[in-house]
């Protein structure tokens, strides 16, 4: 391995599902030789599709690595998920690239995960590169493409390359700063050979290296004297100008070629070395210190070792690992480090280089800007920071997705709660999106994620790994139920046999309270008409009587019994009696109080493109929602704050995803509960008493 910060560049491909990032990615792999074969994602051969869910759908659902050699160069290549259900794991990749591709289909508009993770590397500073991949396809379109990555990201767009012929023909690139073409035998062996251009290229290559040299002279003051004097830039100029913008953001510089085919991957890895950024040349880390002063971390092999780990997941080998990117200082295997976000100390076993599948033992110390992993830590997950325990400093959180969307599961086989249990607990540690939580009122175990997509390959993993087969279905509503009127009623349960009998005799008041004020009991017995050792009884009694409410069987709520007068006795009486006494006497006197529905409401905020905004309020109100204001949010955008009954949106997710063309967020926290309306009340009272009669 290169053991020279400034050599080293880790680099994250990016952008939509479907582009062929996978495919670029081995291709590199393979044209530096880190492989001995070209993985084919629809030949399920790839070193970087690790699951077998991943081989199934031919699709990304986690993040992976390779490392690579080139010009003496040390290349970490990071191929992320693109589809918004994996998203997550894209997101904590950001954190610790410092060059980003941005892969581009070279035949369909770029869309909305495009301009998601532009964004987000925007944000974070880093480089950005555009790679144009598929020019293979019959639609192949360059210029177009690089057309609609300018419209829809907002920056100028600077070509580094022209295609040879495109679909079929695609054989090749022109390489606008060295002006020499080089074209790709259809073995795949990645080497492009240097050829004339084209003659009839001849116009579009003058046209298209002007503009590059515009590019490189707009990036510095000297050089944008010296190109409007006239005067010629060299070369080298022109290649200092270019990295300027680059690292500056003013441009994107655009590549081109086919990963599948392997044509332009060995240009893309000289860019990646001559444009990129090592991690020496990134700005300072913020680390937030034990004192609470935030410390700046530079890239120092010097400095007190530090790492954030961004990855974990589970090897059928090796166990556990956690992968991480060391931010300053070094380390070697079997040493003893301090993670602060657990006050826990941790030895590290053997350091470990991860290439697709694979693991290399590091034989010598990692220096910042290494990526690698370590098995079997005690009590390190995923956003946890490592560091030497003389410095004792934490990197902020990862910023995942929330989860928009839940559903209730449980294990097939009756037996298997306990390995249910376990297996989401691991599937945890690899996935921190997902949460678990229990409703107390349906008792179901809900499981909750980014899409119906992303908790399915949940499940399919939980079977695949520990044995457990799950069901998933929609969650039911927490509905509950109360009153609008009062009345008072008696309760009495008598019950004669041939000894000793049963008596039990109240007298109670039952009104409604305020919404979200739960339930009231009140003692106004006087004289001694009930002995106060009953008297518990029988809130106890009424108590067991609210869990079944009298119109669906849902739970009763917001309503004060005043327990006024009663008889008991001497011989008869119990607190048994008294028990079933309130709780008939509840039953009854609810029927005669206006019962109805209940529904809880759910705050909604939803964020969309200013395009979408009439669409998206009209499908809240058809939901049966309260649009209560809107905002302006960054990007050109709004967000509807909405008041929206939770059984209306429980498939949200998808839903606004097309409706958006996946451009939409949302996000959504209970409220409170409201009457249900009469006609949708009606229908639900129907189904959960059909489904009572059904049990």
């Amino acid at each position: 391995m290169v053991r020279d910060v400034g050599a080293l560049r880790n680099v994250g491909f990016l952008g939509e599902g479907g582009n062929g990032k996978t495919s670029l990615v081995e291709a590199c792999l393979y044209t530096a030789g880190s492989t001995d074969r070209l993985g084919k994602v629809d030949q399920g051969n790839t070193i970087l599709d690790v699951e077998p869910e991943e081989i199934n759908r031919r699709s990304s659902i986690a993040a992976s690595m390779g490392y690579a050699s080139w010009k003496k160069q040390h290349i970490n290549l990071l191929d992320t998920p693109g589809y918004s259900n994996f998203i997550a794991e894209t997101v904590a990749c950001i954190r610790v690239i410092d060059n980003a591709v941005i892969v581009l289909n070279s035949h369909d508009d770029p869309k909305v995960t495009t301009e998601k993770v532009f964004e987000w590397v925007e944000k974070e500073n880093i480089p950005r590169f555009l790679f144009v991949n598929h020019m293979d396809h019959e639609q192949a379109d360059f210029e177009r493409a690089l057309e609609k990555a300018e419209s829809l990201l907002g920056t100028r767009v600077a070509a580094l390359q022209l295609p040879i012929g495109s679909g079929e023909s695609f054989r090749g690139v022109v390489d606008l700063i060295s002006g020499k073409a080089y074209g790709y035998e259809t073995d795949g062996n990645g080497k492009g050979q240097e050829e004339e251009i084209p003659a009839d290229m001849a116009g579009s290559f003058e046209e298209m290296r002007g503009n590059l040299i515009e590019f490189a002279a707009e990036a510095d003051e000297s050089l944008l004297e010296k190109y409007l004097e006239g005067e010629e830039l060299s070369s080298d100029e022109i290649v200092r100008g270019l990295k300027q913008g680059i690292m500056e953001g003013a441009f994107l510089p655009a590549l081109c070629g086919c990963g599948v085919k392997n044509i332009g991957t060995d240009a893309l890895l000289d860019v990646l070395v001559d444009f990129g950024i090592s991690p020496d040349q990134r700005p300072a880390v913020t680390a937030n210190g034990g004192d609470g002063e935030d410390v700046s971390v530079e890239a120092d092999p010097d400095a007190p070792f530090r790492a954030l780990v961004f990855k974990t997941a589970v090897d059928s080998f090796a166990g556990k690992l956690n992968i991480f990117r060391v931010l300053s200082g070094s380390i070697s295997s079997d040493s003893m480090v301090l993670n602060p976000n657990r006050d826990e100390k941790e030895r590290l076993g053997t350091l470990l280089y991860i290439q697709g599948k694979n693991q290399v033992a590091v034989s010598d110390r990692l220096l910042p800007g290494d990526i690698a992993a370590v098995a079997k830590l005690k009590a390190t997950e995923t956003g946890d920071t490592l560091c030497d325990d003389k410095v004792s400093e934490k990197f902020p959180p990862i910023e995942y997705p929330t989860p928009v969307i839940s559903y209730a599961i449980s294990p097939k086989s009756k037996g298997d709660e306990e390995k249910l249990s376990t297996s989401l607990s691991r599937m945890k540690d690899e996935d921190p999106v997902l949460r678990t939580s229990r409703n107390e009122q349906t008792n179901e175990l809900l499981l909750s994620g980014l899409g119906v997509l992303h908790l399915e390959v949940v499940v399919e993993r939980i079977k695949r790994k520990y044995g457990v087969e799950v069901e998933m279905r929609t969650p039911r509503v927490p509905y509950k139920e109360t009153i609008k009127g009062r009345t008072k009623v008696q309760g009495r349960y008598k019950k004669q046999t041939g000894g000793k009998g049963q008596f039990g005799d109240t007298w109670i008041e039952i009104e409604p309270l305020t919404r979200g004020d739960g339930f009231e009991f009140v003692d106004k017995i006087v004289g001694g008409a009930i002995p106060k050792t009953y008297i518990p009884a029988v809130e106890k009694g009424i108590v067991e009587a609210m869990v079944n409410g009298s119109l669906a069987g849902f739970p009763v709520t917001d309503l004060r019994v005043t327990l006024f007068d009663g008889s008991f006795h001497d011989v008869d009486s119990s607190e048994m009696s008294f028990k079933i006494a309130g709780s008939l006497g509840f039953k009854k006197g609810m029927m005669a109080c206006k019962p109805t529905l209940l529904e809880p409401i759910m705050n909604m905020d939803v964020t969309v493109p200013d395009d979408y905004m009439g669409d998206i309020i009209g499908d809240l109100n058809a939901r049966r929602g309260r649009v209560m204001g809107m905002d302006s949010a960054p990007g050109g955008k709004q967000t509807i704050r909405a008041q929206v009954p939770m059984a209306e949106v429980l498939n949200y997710a998808p839903s606004l995803r097309s409706m958006t063309q996946d451009r939409g967020d949302f996000s959504m926290e209970f409220f409170r509960y409201d009457e249900v309306p009469g006609q949708v009340a009606e229908k639900i009272i129907s189904e959960a008493t059909a489904a009572r009669e059904e049990e």
